[in-house]
This record gives structure tokens, C-alpha cells and sequence, in this order.
């Protein structure tokens, strides 16, 4: 199927920042011609993890819409509304709501808008110069079906893909897999004699606290190991929160790229760390389990990386090193769950626009301060999650992606349909904007951070 037809917009890839834009268009005064294209089925949220217990972290108004537009239908709270929970949720008081009803609010969100297609698996996409816009083309998974869409601007938000290390791949699926795929496996994981968790994240903690709970009922041996220096809680202060906002996105943009490089790596406890309610959590449960001088049968083990893993028959080994006294040792475990992280790999389906796309000196995208893609031809690429490098570790933040929508949107229609906020903070993070707020300070000139004071001045 071709269809003609040139988009304002195409979405590749339906997640919740894309299908965030979807919402924010579907309201705006103008008609925007969009289409939003999803290689999977229908729209599941992170489903492997969608554990009973388990929250957002971050609150409800940073769903889809609220932060630019509170009063759109496809609010959350409009959410709750329709579906007859309002007063259910009123007396919840809680901010940070299930993620199995946020997955639920997100395909409530998905029936309601006519510009989301599911079986649309992207495989090309090129630029035409004559008629001066993209051409896209997908398939259907399984059915022998080709699409092509022809659009004047991108949004690019195929989200991210679990991240297995190279040395710990190359076993069954069923008995060393990531942690997104633990709902999924869970059954087999039950049966089993001994379990080991890797990582230190919060979806590791999570599987840690899931299976620590039904452990008395399934009696297995349950480990965590962590090459991290401990089982840290990420910083949910409302003064460390505080990085989470457009002022210290612009700074973070405003740097050099060199040290952008080293700040994200030593911001970990930002969005790698462990809720603390999780960690408070799985402490009591342990520490009922003790009583009576009782062994829980679990243990607990940071500063150890697992270096390789071998298939022993009916066991893994893996290779561990602790890093900090120098001491290697192997641990056996019939199943293996990996909390190795994400990554965000450029997609082949870009090859045919390698040559107009401009990267940095690593090989990533160079990116514009308004989160679109540096590219040497008319339309727009509106980059949805792929910019952590240039813009900081904000870039995944649910609340963010609203904000940083608001400009797509914006730059589409023209004029300023949602505000762009600023000001947004008590905290301020580069020089120029702390001497705009402080009266008495000023910056010096470059002569002056260079000049050394001598006898005579």
C-alpha cells in the first residue's frame, strides 16, 4: 500500500513520548496531518515489568499532556474519570500511581486518536529532493504487506532495547535473560533451584523484591550481585529533582561536548539508583525473615563484576570479580536475570539518510538545543529519547518528554499553541543565570579569570 498523501509528521515508533506528541496534535487548533507507525501488534508499556506493586517513578502529572496542556482529554486524571476510578483515586493520595494502570491509561490514550498504526515495522527511510520529503516504508511483521508514507518531518521515538554485555550472552533465553523479559519468564524462574540477580537498577530491584517475596513458597537460593559500590537509592530529593527541568537541560546542552561526555557517566545515582521505597521494602522483608535467628537464604553482594558466564549442566558459573580487593571467584545459579541496562542503537533504517545526517566525532547525532536532528536536507527529525549525550540524563524523564513535545508541536503549527516554560526552578546552574537573579553579583571579563593579581595591582 502507498499512500500519496504527505504527512505534516510521521512517528516512527509508538511509545510514550510519541504517542505524547500524538496527543498534544490531536488537540491543537490546527489541523496537523499525522500518522504514528508501531512495529509491535498493539501498544504494551515495558511489558515484561509490569509487576503488581511496582509504581512510576515519577508523578501523575507528568503523564502525556498535563505539563503543557491541564485540561486536555487525554489527561491522566481525565483518564481516571472515564474509566469511573476518580473517586477511587482521590482517596489513593498517592502521586506515583501503578505502573500497570499507567500501561492501562497509555492504550486507553492509544483508542481514542485515528493517527496510531500497529503492524508497521519500519524499514526504510530516504529523503526525496524533488518532492522535497521523506518516504518511508514498512511492513507488516507477518503478513506480506508493504507501507509507504511520504512526510515532511520525522518523529523519531523507537525507545530503547535491552542491553546484554557480549560476554554474558549465548545461553538459553529461558535461563540467562534481562529483566525485561521476567514476567514473562517467571513461571520457569519459580521451579527453579537457585536464582541470581545482576544489577543494581531499580527494574533489578524490583525482580529482587518480587521473587524475594515468593521465595518461602518456591524455596530457592536468591542472590544479587552488583559491580556498583552498594545497593544505592536514586536521589528523589525535591532540590536533587531539580535537574530534571528545562533550566538545566539548556545547560547541560550549553556545555562542551567533552564534558558532557564525563558528566552523565557520574550522574547515575539520578536515574540508575534504587527507589527508596523499594530498598526500605525489601530491607523489612529481610529483616522478618531473620527473626528468630532464621537465614532468609538470600545474599547480598556489591563491588562484584560478573565477568563471564558458563553453562556447568543444569547450572551457570558465573566468572566474578570484586573489584575493589582484587578477588576473583565463581558463583553457580540455575537461572541468571540480567538488570544490564538499556541502549538506544542508531537503527539500520537510517542508512539511506547516513550521508545528510551530521555526527559527532563518537559517531552519534549532533542535535540542534530543540531536540531535533542535525540533517542537510528540508524536514525535520524530532528526536524522541536518542539525545541523552547532548541534552543529559533529563532526556528520559517522562515530565521532559512533555516539554520537549511542546516545541515540536510549536515548531509544526508555527506559533506557540503550548507554553514553553522557563523559569521553571529555585536552583540555578550556569553563572549567567544566577547573576540574572542575584542582584549584587557580576561576571568578571575574560581578562579578568585570566589576568594574576600582582604587587602592583
Amino acid at each position: 500500500m502507498t499512500d500519496d498523501h504527505v504527512y505534516d509528521v510521521v512517528g516512527i515508533g509508538i511509545g510514550p513520548f510519541n504517542l505524547g506528541l500524538a496527543a498534544l496534535l490531536d488537540s491543537v487548533d490546527e489541523e496537523v496531518d499525522a500518522v504514528f507507525l508501531e512495529r509491535d501488534a498493539e501498544f504494551q508499556w515495558h511489558e515484561g515489568m509490569l509487576l503488581d506493586g511496582t509504581t512510576l517513578e515519577v508523578p501523575f502529572l507528568a503523564d502525556l499532556v498535563t505539563l503543557a496542556d491541564p485540561t486536555s482529554e487525554y489527561s491522566y486524571l481525565n483518564y481516571v474519570r472515564e474509566t469511573g476510578r476518580i473517586y477511587e483515586f482521590y482517596f489513593y493520595e498517592t502521586f506515583q500511581v501503578p505502573r500497570r494502570e499507567y500501561n492501562d491509561y497509555l492504550r486507553w490514550v492509544v483508542d481514542r486518536l485515528d493517527t496510531c498504526r500497529f503492524n508497521r515495522n519500519v524499514a526504510d527511510v530516504r529523503w526525496d529532493s524533488e518532492a522535497s520529503c521523506y518516504v518511508i516504508t514498512a511492513h507488516h511483521p507477518e503478513a506480506d504487506e508493504r507501507f509507504e508514507y511520504r512526510a515532511e518531518n520525522i518523529a523519531f521515538g523507537i525507545g530503547s532495547q535491552p542491553s546484554i554485555p557480549e560476554n554474558l550472552r549465548g545461553h538459553p533465553e529461558d535461563d540467562v535473560f534481562h529483566t525485561a523479559r521476567y514476567r514473562h519468564n517467571r513461571e520457569r524462574v519459580l521451579d527453579a533451584d537457585s536464582v541470581t540477580v545482576v544489577g543494581s537498577g531499580q527494574s533489578a530491584a524490583e525482580v529482587f523484591q518480587d521473587l524475594l517475596q515468593r521465595q518461602p513458597g518456591h524455596d530457592y537460593r536468591l542472590d544479587w550481585l552488583t559491580r556498583s559500590d552498594g545497593f544505592f537509592p536514586m536521589e528523589y530529593s525535591k532540590l536533587g529533582l531539580q535537574h530534571f527541568t528545562p533550566e538545566y537541560e539548556q545547560y547541560v546542552y550549553d556545555l562542551p561536548q567533552g564534558v558532557k561526555d564525563d558528566l552523565v557517566p557520574n550522574q547515575d545515582l539520578l536515574y540508575k539508583g534504587i527507589d527508596p521505597e523499594t530498598s526500605g521494602e525489601i530491607y523489612d522483608l529481610l529483616y522478618r525473615r531473620s527473626i528468630g535467628n532464621r537465614d532468609p537464604d538470600v545474599g547480598l553482594f556489591a563491588m562484584t563484576e560478573v565477568e563471564a558466564i558458563a553453562d556447568v549442566g543444569g547450572a551457570y558459573a558465573l566468572d566474578c570479580h570484586q573489584w575493589q580487593t582484587e578477588e576473583s571467584f565463581v558463583h553457580e545459579s540455575e537461572v541468571v536475570i540480567l538488570g544490564t541496562g538499556y541502549e538506544r542503537p542508531i537503527p539500520d533504517f537510517l542508512d539511506p539518510l547516513e550521508a545528510s545526517i551530521r555526527w559527532d566525532e563518537q559517531g552519534r547525532f549532533e542535535v540542534t538545543a530543540d531536540h531535533r536532528l542535525e540533517i542537510d536536507v528540508a524536514g525535520d527529525v524530532f528526536l524522541q529519547n536518542a539525545e541523552v549525550h547532548t541534552h543529559g540524563v533529563g532526556v528520559p524523564d517522562l515530565g521532559l518528554g512533555c516539554y520537549r513535545n511542546t516545541k515540536f508541536v510549536n515548531r509544526l503549527v508555527g506559533r506557540e499553541a503550548y507554553p514553553e516554560d522557563v523559569d521553571t526552578v529555585f536552583q540555578d546552574f550556569s553563572v549567567e543565570q544566577f547573576a540574572k537573579h542575584a542582584p549584587d553579583t557580576s561576571r568578571k571579563s575574560e581578562r579578568e579569570l585570566t589576568h594574576t593579581p600582582t604587587q602592583d595591582d
